[in-house]
């Protein structure tokens, strides 16, 4: 056996200052991993000695790569190309598309930690139009707002906890709390930033939305992404510009949509009776998981399992269950079989909730545009200070240049909404993914809003598939959920964590 590190992320300033104390070269590119490793299948020379050659000659490799990847049709070839990008000064509402790419990284500026600094995206849209004095007015006044209930917000959460308080090491804890609620009266156009992690592959698909996006910063940000790319890796990004599939598919099914539901008869604006409601699911879900769990543990075909499982005992399927979660620790993700069922939920949740579930990007998650006629979210803490109808006054000016904006400049009236307004959201899941939602959502450390959705969602979920979610809950409450289960604690937390033998 024998391993060779092929290459690593480095730093691009690094490679720079490198680059300028050597011989010009050309071979600094992620294009050779790419090349080389096409080159695997139907080369039988060794790796390494392939990624070398794709050294040596870096113009040939540039010409495999369009060879192999886009007449040829591999595809997956360009995803050994990887790039780290800064993302600075984009709109909140700009990050959201950013970040609807499954199989990226992001790691983003938190407002929930970081005590906002006021900047703010003016949409290229607007500029120059009569409303744009009108939008400065409307975001200046969310980051007043911000600012005088970031103080209010600070001395209660000091004073309604004292004794944490007492502690200076709590202080920013406290600090934190505060600023998580102040942020909603914050604009979609507050300013962000982004650390990117995209392979080539993915990258195209990005630059490739973006360019059909009806969002001139979202255009913007493409152009600007591609420009730093295409000097470095120029053989590997080619379908990078709008096509009619991303630009046209959804106006497209707006209109088909509308003329249909003219011919129904709406009564009314139809919100959900609770935020958030489970649609639909697999049924017999716990029969579904126990036979899967059968299946990859016999020489039996999955149809015999289920018939067996229809015999099976509540206890006999509870057995089966114990014995795929026994060796389980609260960071341990489910066995794979429990991606064999289900759950829909339709969901109604504000911008700031969004925010963070959008995060869970192996569910399908798509949306409604945001709209003030579903409300806003208002945290408690602002009703303890005496502010939430000088929070109302701030969202009622916000929601009446919205309605301005809406009839004039319509793409881009939501940036100027508040993390407080509230949209709805289709996400379907599979158990696995709900565990994983629920280990970090519904832990006491999570924000207060994506506990309360992530909650709701575990509880119906239980309803309709008991079994399947015995174990389900926040990782602090892990311990205790095990115990309930198996009447002992983990091994493993036995023997690390003396202050789990506590637990009763």
């Amino acid at each position: 056996m024998k391993v060779y590190l092929a290459g690593y992320n480095i730093d691009a300033e690094v490679l720079e200052e490198l680059k300028s104390k050597s011989e010009p070269r050309d071979d600094v590119t992620p294009e050779v991993i790419s090349a080389a490793y096409a080159r695997i299948s139907r080369d039988p020379r060794p790796v390494n000695e392939l990624r070398k050659d794709a050294r040596s000659e870096v113009e040939k490799t540039r010409k495999s790569n369009k060879t192999i990847i886009f007449k040829m049709g591999h595809h997956s070839v360009a995803e050994h190309a990887v790039f780290n990008l800064d993302i600075l000064g984009v709109s909140r509402l700009s990050m959201e598309e950013i970040e609807k790419f499954r199989l990226c990284s992001y790691t983003e500026k938190s407002q929930r930690y970081i005590t906002l600094d006021k900047g703010f995206v003016v949409p290229q849209e607007v500029k120059g139009t009569r409303l744009e004095d009108e939008f400065v007015k409307i975001i200046q006044k969310q980051n007043q707002a911000y600012t005088y209930l970031f103080k209010q917000l600070k001395e209660h959460e000091f004073k309604k906890h004292s004794q944490l308080a007492n502690d200076p090491k709590n202080h920013s804890l406290l600090e934190g709390w505060a600023k998580e609620d102040a942020r909603y009266v914050t604009g979609l156009s507050t300013e962000s930033q982004v650390g990117l992690t995209v392979n080539a592959r993915n990258l195209e698909l990005m630059l490739r939305r973006f360019a059909s996006h009806h969002l001139l910063e979202v255009n913007n940000l493409g152009k600007a992404i591609y420009d730093q790319i295409k000097a470095v890796a120029p053989s590997i990004l080619i379908f990078y510009e709008a096509n009619a599939r991303d630009k046209n598919t959804y106006p497209e099914l707006k209109k088909t949509s509308d003329e249909v539901v003219k011919k129904v008869n709406v009564s009314g604006y139809q919100n959900l009776t609770n935020d958030v409601q489970l649609s639909e699911f697999t049924e017999n879900g716990d029969n579904v998981i126990v036979a899967a769990l059968l299946h990859s543990s016999t020489s039996l075909p999955y149809g015999q399992c289920k018939k067996i499982v229809e015999c099976y005992s509540s206890a006999e399927k509870e057995n089966i269950f114990k014995a795929a979660w026994r060796n389980l620790q609260f960071y341990d993700s489910l066995p794979r079989e429990f991606e064999y069922v289900n759950l829909t939920f339709d969901i109604e949740l504000s911008a700031a909730c969004f925010g963070q579930l959008k995060r869970h990007r192996m569910s399908t998650i798509t949306t409604q545009g945001y709209d003030p006629l579903l409300g806003v979210i208002i945290p408690e803490s602002i009703n303890e200070i005496g502010q939430a109808g000088y929070f109302q006054e701030i969202i009622e000016q916000t929601n009446r240049l919205h309605d301005e904006l809406k009839k004039e400049i319509p793409q881009v009236a939501s940036y100027i909404l508040t993390n407080a307004h509230k949209r709805r959201a289709l996400i379907r899941v599979n158990a696995r993914e709900l565990y994983h939602i629920s280990r970090l959502r519904e832990d006491s450390h999570a924000q207060w809003d994506i506990q309360n959705i992530s909650h709701a969602m575990t509880e119906q979920a239980k309803k309709v598939m008991p079994l399947v979610f015995r174990l389900i809950g926040g990782k602090d409450q892990y311990n205790q959920t095990y115990k309930a289960v198996f009447k002992k604690l983990p091994k493993v937390i036995q023997a690390v964590l003396p202050e789990a033998r506590k637990i009763k």
